[in-house]
């Protein structure tokens, strides 16, 4: 008999030294209990590992929460998570809260009342505290794309960030240019360290030299891909090449070249990163490292549905695979000797 087992409801409250009833209260998700008394009693259950004596599923969906929705990208994750809660009969509820580090501490409160099977998070990372609450209720979580470097205890879905920005300067290399500028997301973001790290190894596995005045942080969006391209594109010697960390920042780098009298691919080449739908309808098409955002939303489902059943899954991190889709927004540079130079070219690679 486990230590679990022989525990009682009654053993806990008398240890947390509250009553019965509020005990039962903080099981069932309820608000009215003081702050303090809550966090001292959801340790003294998690410390017992105390599970209801109920089924496995106490609800009949899935809870994806969001620190933004931006559509494009968003969306595709909503469907992998969708696809996997109707195959077990299941809904999703979408909840939008905090920032991209963590959700807010108000959400809590929310989903210890809803009960959800389990929670798929896009986040870097969740509060300990947090953690918690949701271990002493039993309900299991799972993040996806972590922007940070989540506890190792915490299960995630992510993708090969590194290898994309390898693959995507690459590329870049093979077609003749030197002069290469990498965009990417807020410095405090894995994703986009990974990204402008690959992006680097590139560079210096072909020769090159990393030039610090070729990188910028910013952000995933339009606007921010528009202002940091044209600071590029204003040095005295501009990039003839531009691996954009998002296919929205890319959207706004080439609205950028347009306002600067320059087309794209014939006199600036930009890779993007994600392979959104939206990549297929840019004018030219866009070139981009594909990041299998629906997989990863079912990949998280189908984890954080065997966490709900008590399973023991094969792994608690997976990054999937990431590989470039050539389309039209790239080609060799057209001045500046870039092609004609001694650095030796690099075989074609589309797939890491």
């Amino acid at each position: 008999m486990t230590e679990a087992s022989r525990i009682t409801l009654a053993t806990i409250a008398a240890e947390a030294g509250v009553s019965l009833a509020t005990v039962s209260k903080v099981l069932n998700g309820r608000t009215d209990v003081a702050p303090a008394t809550r966090s001292r009693l959801e340790r003294a259950l998690a410390r017992h590992g105390y599970t209801r004596r109920v089924g496995k599923r106490r609800s009949e969906f899935i809870e994806l929460v969001f620190h933004e929705l931006e559509p494009s990208w968003s969306m595709e994750v909503i469907e992998g998570v969708e696809e996997v809660a109707h195959a077990a009969g299941l809904s999703v509820v979408l909840t939008v809260s905090g920032d991209r580090h963590t959700p807010g501490a108000d959400w809590i409160d929310g989903v210890l009342r809803r009960r959800p099977v389990g929670v798929v998070l896009v986040f870097s990372d969740i509060a300990e505290r947090l953690r918690d609450k949701l271990r002493a209720q039993r309900i299991p979580l799972v993040i996806v794309d972590p922007a940070g470097d989540p506890s190792p205890d915490v299960p995630s879905v992510g993708s090969a960030n590194w290898s994309g920005g390898v693959m995507a300067t690459r590329h870049l290399i093979d077609l003749g240019h030197r002069r290469i500028a990498a965009i990417t997301g807020p410095d405090d973001m894995m994703c986009s360290l990974a990204r402008v790290d690959g992006y680097r190894s590139a560079m210096t596995a072909a020769g090159l030299p990393v030039d610090p005045e070729l990188i910028r942080f910013g952000d995933f969006h339009p606007d921010g891909g528009e202002s940091a391209a044209r600071e590029l594109l204003a040095l005295d010697e501009r990039p003839t090449a531009i691996f954009a960390g998002s296919d929205l920042q890319a959207l706004g780098v080439i609205a950028a070249a347009s306002a600067a009298g320059l087309r794209v691919p014939d006199d600036l080449s930009v890779v993007g990163y994600d392979d959104i739908a939206l990549a297929r309808w840019m004018s030219p098409q866009l070139t981009t490292v594909h990041q299998p955002l629906r997989r990863m939303g079912e990949e998280a489902a189908r984890l954080a549905l065997r966490l709900a059943d008590d399973a023991t899954p094969d792994t608690l991190r997976m990054d999937l695979a990431t590989h470039l889709v050539i389309r039209e927004s790239t080609a060799p540079p057209r001045t500046g000797g870039s092609s004609s130079d001694a650095t030796p070219r690099l075989a074609p690679t589309v797939r890491v």
